[in-house]
Order: C-alpha cells, then structure tokens, then sequence
C-alpha cells in the first residue's frame, strides 16, 4: 500500500558521535554512532512496514542527515532523487560549537544555556567568524526553502525530509504557525507524520511507531 501524497514525512537523523557525546554541533560535520546507524535503519524498516514510499528525498547538507536518508532508503530498497541543502541545516550555535553542553552550563549557568537552546529569538555567543542562530533566525532560512521548493511538491509526490532538531522545530513553526515550538522535542530516528488536506493546509502531526501511536 502507498502512503497518501498529502503526507509528508520528517525525521531527525540518528543519534550522532556528538550527541553521545553531549557536545553541541550545530553546523561542525559530525557522523552517526552506532547507535544512530541502528535508529536509522529501524526508522527504514518501520516506514516500509507501513507501507510508505517516497518520490522525493530532502536532507540538510551534513553527513548525519544525509547518512540518516541513504540508510532509511536503503533499508526500504528505494532508489530516489535527493535534495541537499544548507537551508535545512541544524542551527549555528556559534561559540558553542564543539563544546560539551555540562561544561558550558557551568560556565553560562543552566538558565542561560537553556535559553540558547530552547528560546525563539535567543542567539549563543558568536563564533570567531561571527557566525551564530536563534531558532527566529533558523526558521527564516528554511522559510523560502519550504515555500519555494518542499510544499508545492507535496500535492504530487511523496516527500521524506531528514534534518535536524531545530530546522524541524522551524519547519513544524512554519506549517502550524500558532504552535510554541520551544519545548517540543525531537526524538532523533523516529519518523514524523504530518497530514495535510487537498490545500497543503496541516490536519495532522504524530509519530510513527510499531504501534502506530501518536
């Protein structure tokens, strides 16, 4: 059975070397750990144990989204063109960038690293290149990518987008624009569902499971 074209599937790449680690990443190019190649490939089996089946391929362009992609097809035996883009990067944590998050919390304190994290129009120092993100900032960015390129296509195709925590905290902002996004968390391998009506207009978001739960 195929899946609906007014689907659209998102998912967080897989656990990364950082993430278990605890060390923030951002835009530095950090591969999966084994972990995260298993959430990979579970996520692959899971969407073609329920019948999904993708057109069109959406990745950021870091190697933990992109392996993330390249493993759930793989696992699904699909072979389908694959957009990349920096748009759909995580965000730019700037100074924090390569450091491991308990140590900046004793640095900054726990309410100021929290706020870098979680908060809309929050931005971490810059780095040495000036180079640093709110989630406001990411969410502008992914912004035309989504309108221009992602959801014209989603009427006619059936779409996999494989990102990251916060361009998936701005593309969920973007598609149901009255949501707080700050506290929503993104378990990483886990495929994320949205419905939409015959106008792309959002009727539903859940995660997919074995049980099919939201």
């Amino acid at each position: 059975m195929k899946s609906s074209e007014n689907k659209l599937v998102i998912i967080r790449h897989g656990e990364s070397i950082w993430n278990k680690e605890n060390i923030f990443t951002g835009w530095i190019d950090i591969g999966l750990s084994e972990l995260g190649i298993e959430q990979a490939r579970n996520a692959g089996k899971l969407l073609k144990e329920k019948g999904f089946n993708f057109d069109i391929g959406y990745t950021s362009e870091l190697k933990r989204a992109i392996d993330t992609l390249n493993l759930i097809l793989e696992e699904m035996g699909e072979d389908i063109p694959i957009k990349k883009s920096w748009r759909l990067n995580e965000r730019h944590y700037g100074l924090l960038q390569g450091k491991n998050k308990d140590t900046m919390r004793k640095i900054y304190g726990e309410d100021k690293v929290q706020e870098w994290r979680r908060g809309y129009e929050a931005k971490p120092p810059e780095d040495a290149d000036g180079m640093s993100e709110s989630l406001k900032d990411t969410e502008q960015r992914v912004l035309p990518y989504w309108e221009e390129e992602i959801k014209p296509k989603i009427k006619n195709n059936r779409i996999i987008i494989s990102a990251h925590g916060n361009s998936i905290r701005a593309l969920i902002k973007i598609i149901s624009s009255q949501e707080k996004i700050e506290k929503i968390e993104i378990p990483v391998g886990v495929p994320m569902i949205y419905e939409f009506d015959e106008n792309i207009r959002p009727l539903k978001r859940y995660f997919l499971s074995n049980n099919n739960l939201d």
